[in-house]
Protein backbone atom coordinates (compact mmCIF):
# COMPACT_ATOMS: atom_id res chain seq x y z
CA UNK A 1 0.00 0.00 0.00
CA UNK A 2 0.94 3.33 -1.18
CA UNK A 3 2.01 5.63 1.80
CA UNK A 4 0.72 9.50 2.41
CA UNK A 5 3.55 10.36 1.82
CA UNK A 6 4.45 8.81 -1.30
CA UNK A 7 1.59 10.29 -2.49
CA UNK A 8 2.46 13.46 -2.24
CA UNK A 9 5.55 13.23 -3.74
CA UNK A 10 4.47 11.66 -6.67
CA UNK A 11 1.89 14.76 -7.18
CA UNK A 12 5.06 16.96 -6.62
CA UNK A 13 3.20 18.15 -3.64
CA UNK A 14 4.97 19.07 -0.19
CA UNK A 15 4.96 16.66 2.44
CA UNK A 16 2.98 18.29 5.73
CA UNK A 17 1.76 16.42 8.73
CA UNK A 18 -1.52 18.22 7.69
CA UNK A 19 -1.63 16.85 4.46
CA UNK A 20 -0.83 12.91 5.52
CA UNK A 21 -3.32 13.51 8.27
CA UNK A 22 -5.78 14.63 5.76
CA UNK A 23 -4.94 11.75 3.92
CA UNK A 24 -5.11 9.49 6.40
CA UNK A 25 -8.59 10.51 7.66
CA UNK A 26 -10.04 10.14 4.36
CA UNK A 27 -8.75 6.70 3.62
CA UNK A 28 -10.90 5.71 6.63
CA UNK A 29 -13.94 7.77 6.35
CA UNK A 30 -15.49 9.34 3.55
CA UNK A 31 -17.79 12.06 2.44
CA UNK A 32 -16.09 14.43 5.22
CA UNK A 33 -16.91 18.63 5.00
CA UNK A 34 -14.13 20.37 5.57
CA UNK A 35 -14.78 21.20 9.69
CA UNK A 36 -15.13 17.61 10.29
CA UNK A 37 -11.50 16.89 8.05
CA UNK A 38 -10.11 20.24 10.33
CA UNK A 39 -10.92 18.28 13.73
CA UNK A 40 -9.77 14.53 13.17
CA UNK A 41 -6.56 16.65 11.16
CA UNK A 42 -6.71 18.53 15.00
CA UNK A 43 -7.15 15.28 16.40
CA UNK A 44 -4.07 13.18 14.97
CA UNK A 45 -1.34 16.56 14.75
CA UNK A 46 -2.39 19.01 17.40
CA UNK A 47 -3.02 22.03 15.33
CA UNK A 48 -4.31 23.02 12.23
CA UNK A 49 -6.81 26.04 11.01
CA UNK A 50 -9.81 25.79 9.12
CA UNK A 51 -8.48 27.90 6.45
CA UNK A 52 -5.19 26.14 5.86
CA UNK A 53 -7.50 22.72 6.02
CA UNK A 54 -9.60 24.69 3.18
CA UNK A 55 -5.79 25.47 1.24
CA UNK A 56 -4.55 22.01 2.19
CA UNK A 57 -7.70 20.14 0.66
CA UNK A 58 -8.13 22.63 -2.49
CA UNK A 59 -4.18 21.33 -3.16
CA UNK A 60 -5.20 17.88 -2.84
CA UNK A 61 -8.45 17.91 -5.25
CA UNK A 62 -6.25 19.76 -7.49
CA UNK A 63 -3.56 16.82 -7.63
CA UNK A 64 -6.34 14.32 -7.80
CA UNK A 65 -5.79 12.65 -4.77
CA UNK A 66 -8.79 13.69 -3.24
CA UNK A 67 -12.39 14.16 -5.10
CA UNK A 68 -14.38 16.85 -4.05
CA UNK A 69 -18.19 16.52 -4.02
CA UNK A 70 -20.44 19.71 -4.43
CA UNK A 71 -24.09 18.93 -2.78
CA UNK A 72 -26.62 22.30 -3.25
CA UNK A 73 -27.77 23.52 -0.29
CA UNK A 74 -24.75 21.90 1.68
CA UNK A 75 -20.98 22.12 2.84
CA UNK A 76 -18.17 20.12 0.19
CA UNK A 77 -17.67 16.71 1.07
CA UNK A 78 -14.13 14.84 0.46
CA UNK A 79 -13.53 11.65 -0.60
CA UNK A 80 -10.68 9.53 -1.70
CA UNK A 81 -12.52 6.78 -3.75
CA UNK A 82 -11.11 7.07 -7.21
CA UNK A 83 -13.45 3.99 -8.85
CA UNK A 84 -16.32 4.74 -10.86
CA UNK A 85 -19.21 5.56 -8.25
CA UNK A 86 -22.64 7.73 -8.37
CA UNK A 87 -23.93 9.29 -4.86
CA UNK A 88 -27.43 9.28 -3.04
CA UNK A 89 -28.21 12.56 -0.92
CA UNK A 90 -30.39 13.34 1.69
CA UNK A 91 -32.67 16.65 0.50
CA UNK A 92 -33.27 16.76 4.31
CA UNK A 93 -29.71 16.37 6.10
CA UNK A 94 -27.39 16.03 3.22
CA UNK A 95 -26.56 12.66 3.84
CA UNK A 96 -24.17 11.28 1.27
CA UNK A 97 -23.62 7.49 0.34
CA UNK A 98 -22.05 5.47 -2.55
CA UNK A 99 -23.59 4.25 -5.39
CA UNK A 100 -21.54 1.42 -7.30
CA UNK A 101 -21.47 2.07 -10.75
CA UNK A 102 -21.67 -0.88 -13.51
CA UNK A 103 -18.93 0.63 -15.36
CA UNK A 104 -15.04 -0.34 -14.70
CA UNK A 105 -13.85 3.04 -15.48
CA UNK A 106 -16.49 5.39 -15.79
CA UNK A 107 -17.49 7.64 -16.40
CA UNK A 108 -20.70 5.35 -16.09
CA UNK A 109 -23.36 7.97 -17.70
CA UNK A 110 -22.80 7.93 -21.63
CA UNK A 111 -23.42 10.64 -24.04
CA UNK A 112 -25.37 10.61 -27.37
CA UNK A 113 -23.84 13.90 -28.53
CA UNK A 114 -20.52 14.56 -26.70
CA UNK A 115 -20.42 18.58 -28.29
CA UNK A 116 -16.91 18.15 -29.23
CA UNK A 117 -16.00 17.55 -25.43
CA UNK A 118 -13.91 15.19 -23.92
CA UNK A 119 -15.38 13.61 -20.97
CA UNK A 120 -13.23 12.66 -17.94
CA UNK A 121 -15.74 12.28 -15.60
CA UNK A 122 -19.56 12.19 -15.18
CA UNK A 123 -20.79 13.01 -11.15
CA UNK A 124 -24.35 11.80 -10.82
CA UNK A 125 -26.17 12.39 -7.55
CA UNK A 126 -29.56 11.02 -6.81
CA UNK A 127 -31.75 13.00 -3.87
CA UNK A 128 -33.89 11.35 -2.01
CA UNK A 129 -34.65 11.16 1.56
CA UNK A 130 -32.89 8.96 3.99
CA UNK A 131 -34.55 6.62 6.26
Amino acid sequence: MTTASTLLREQGLRVTAARVAALDVLDTAAHLSTDEIATAVRERIGSVSVQATYHLLDALTAAGLVHRVDLAGFPARYERRATAHHHLACRGCGHLVDVDCSAEDGPCVHLADRQGFAVERAEVIFWGLCP
